[in-house]
């Protein structure tokens, strides 16, 4: 069992404000389907999704989740606040894969515990893409340690959009 695997059985962690997180499971497909949907077309417009919403879904179901390597924010009503989905590749590169926080979550700390919770889970050093026109994102990742190593013109992903490639550690 590799240091992901085994991390990812591990029950929530809670957090101050009553949320937790805690290891997706396929029930939560649907719920994922529609935050990660929502966030992509309401405030990444200049990335279009090359995927119909339903094969979307087949991914979240039948790709991400079940990987184990999925982690989901939830409210204390267990409503889903955001994801974050992390992996170790071949060369044993560590990598934040999806981060993903509803609107209505942010500035609160909430992605942050999110990020924190996978990095105490990998292997330094962590990679990740944001794409370039998300400033926010970019930010965000430099304020917890992310540092610019790369951009790339938009030929390395399926949506076309210059990109970033930053690393921890």
């Amino acid at each position: 069992m590799t240091m992901i695997e085994n991390v990812s059985k591990h029950s929530a962690t809670s957090l101050a404000d009553g949320a937790s997180i805690r290891p997706a499971q396929a029930g939560d497909a649907g719920a994922v389907a529609a935050l990660y949907l929502a966030v992509r077309r309401l405030e990444m417009a200049y990335a279009p999704l090359q995927h119909s919403d339903a094969e979307v879904q087949q991914w979240l179901r039948d790709v991400l989740i079940p990987a184990g390597n999925c982690w989901l924010l939830v409210n204390r009503q267990g409503d889903l606040l955001g994801l974050i989905s992390v992996s170790v590749d071949v060369g044993g590169r560590a990598w934040i894969d999806q981060l993903y926080l509803s609107a209505d979550s942010r500035g609160r700390g909430l992605g942050s515990a999110l990020l924190w919770h996978a990095l105490g889970l990998l292997p330094r050093p962590v990679l990740l893409y944001t794409f370039e026109p998300n400033v926010g994102a970019q930010r965000f990742y430099e304020r917890h340690g992310f540092a610019l190593v790369a951009r790339g013109d938009g030929r390395g992903n399926e949506e076309g959009c210059p990109d970033l490639l930053m690393q921890l550690g």
